[in-house]
């Protein structure tokens, strides 16, 4: 028996001894699923009650469910019809790039509603007991943005650190912000700091959705650059940088700040899956998952549903496997 582990040890040893740079050699596919795999800016979550969920945008925020992560099977939304505020900022009502996250007994879904182009935006969120679909109640605006502001309020990520809560955010528009929240409301505080993390060095500054993960003594802040929505014309690539505080500075593994258009590359499109972006990080039995969409060059550009596992080099960066 200890003859048939010794490959999984050695696998363990050479993936600790990974240099940071070494981490982009190569990119692995997404690991195989069954069912319904169209979905775009996936948040998923292990629910208490067993197997799991993910929310999109699509819909009113669209739904799936799986008992094992693999068949997932559509679950229509997570609302039966949009709030009425939302229209405020769009015409029909469409809500964009969910975040799940579970504190205090209660689902926390966090969403953005704006329209293409604009930074007249708002971040809600809603509290379900369940997590499921059609449980949700929305409790209304978190933060928002206007034609103003130097930053745009959607593609909301929700972080605890230090024991507060935070919400990273940001599309364009100078980049990835951060937001401290009051966690009994789940709104930003009043007159809180907007916090700077990432950007890129010209304008647009194509740099949006963030996700903050921790890891040893680390935050990592992950994030999607370039261009989503064409199909396989697609450009979308995740990037990674590193901060020992939640409000950073977050630098790369060469030391080149994210403020400063740095951030190594976690996973890009390669083969059929164009576009690797929108990504989000769950816990699931001790393991970090990375969800993403990718745009299926074998199926006419649809965005559909990657998971990969997250692995740590010794030094402390993500690779993805």
């Amino acid at each position: 028996m200890q003859r048939l582990r010794l490959p999984a040890v050695l696998a363990a040893v050479l993936l600790a001894l990974l240099p940071a740079t070494a981490r982009a050699a190569d990119y692995p596919d997404p690991q195989p699923i069954t069912g319904q795999q169209i979905i775009h800016d996936p948040t998923v979550i292990r629910l208490k009650s067993g197997g799991y969920v993910a929310y999109s945008t699509g819909g009113v925020i669209g739904a799936r469910l799986s008992k094992d992560r693999r068949q997932w099977d559509d679950a229509g939304n997570a609302f039966a019809e949009p709030p009425s505020w939302w229209y405020e900022y769009n015409a029909t009502g469409d809500p964009w790039a969910p975040d799940i996250s579970y504190r205090a007994g209660r689902y926390w879904l966090y969403y953005a509603v704006s329209s293409w182009g604009t930074n007249h935006s708002a971040i809600g969120v809603a509290t379900s007991r369940s997590g499921l679909p059609g449980t949700w109640t929305d409790r209304g605006k978190v933060f928002t943005s206007g034609t103003t502001d130097s930053w745009n309020a959607i593609d909301p990520a929700v972080v605890r650190a230090d024991g507060r809560l935070w919400m990273a955010f940001g599309s364009y528009w100078t980049g990835i912000r951060l937001v401290e929240l009051d966690p009994v409301t789940g709104r930003a505080v009043p007159g809180a700091t907007v916090h700077h993390l990432a950007t890129r060095p010209d304008a647009p500054y194509a740099v949006e959705g963030p996700s903050v993960v921790r890891h040893g003594r680390y935050y990592y802040l992950l994030a999607s650059y370039d261009a989503c929505c064409s199909g396989v014309n697609s450009t979308y690539k995740i990037r990674v940088g590193r901060s020992t505080k939640v409000t950073g500075p977050y630098t790369d593994s060469t030391g080149t700040p994210l403020l400063a258009g740095g951030g190594d590359l976690l996973l890009a499109g390669h083969g059929r899956f164009v576009g690797t972006g929108g990504e989000s990080v769950f816990r699931d039995k001790g393991r970090d998952i990375l969800a993403y969409h990718y745009y299926d060059a074998e199926d006419s550009g649809i965005p559909k549903l990657g998971l990969n596992t997250l692995q740590w080099t010794r030094d402390g960066w993500p690779i993805v496997r």
